[in-house]
């Protein structure tokens, strides 16, 4: 038996797609989101579709960025362009920022190598990596990726792939 109209019921289901949502959950905030005002539901709406258009991968270090252009920390003049701190996700590049301490750049993976989930390689930012060592700017590249299975089996892939080019890889 349905409870919901098909409408609501859809929005469910797409709130209940959410990393770390569950149905309660989802259902929780569809009802939120119809009882708003039609024009907050609207603003809702109209964030979500223009973030999806407007953000793209920075060119230099697939961060997120606004547009073609550079993330506002590949920008930066201040920043130290010789020292990569490479991390899985975006949200790490927050994390790290929020420290005040680190002077380099990012490289985010968006990904970790997981053969158990079928993600490989190819299927992070790995080659973009590798080609930005390779222009021989790079002095060192910190690995900061979580110390989990997947994480530490990345670390290890990407420090075996940049040991031809002579560059200092740490590990956080």
């Amino acid at each position: 038996m349905q409870y919901f109209p098909p409408a609501l019921e859809k929005l469910v289901e797409q709130f209940a797609r959410l990393p770390g949502i569950g149905r309660k959950t989802a259902q929780r905030l569809a009802f939120f989101v119809l009882s708003l005002p039609e024009e907050d539901a609207a603003a809702f709406a109209d964030a979500i579709v223009g973030a999806k258009a407007a953000i793209h991968c920075c060119p230099v270090c697939q961060n997120f960025s606004e547009g073609d252009g550079l993330c506002p920390v590949c920008q930066d003049p201040k920043r130290d362009t010789s020292v990569i701190c490479v991390v899985a996700d975006p949200k790490d590049v927050v994390a790290m920022e929020r420290s005040r301490e680190y002077p380099g750049l990012y490289h985010v993976l968006h990904g970790v190598i997981s053969p158990m989930n079928h993600v490989g390689p190819d299927d992070i930012r790995v080659k973009e990596l590798v080609d930005r060592v390779a222009k021989g700017d790079v002095r060192e590249v910190i690995m900061a990726t979580n110390p989990d299975t997947e994480g530490e089996a990345t670390a290890m892939y990407l420090s075996r792939l940049l040991r031809p080019f002579s560059v200092k890889v740490t590990r956080l």
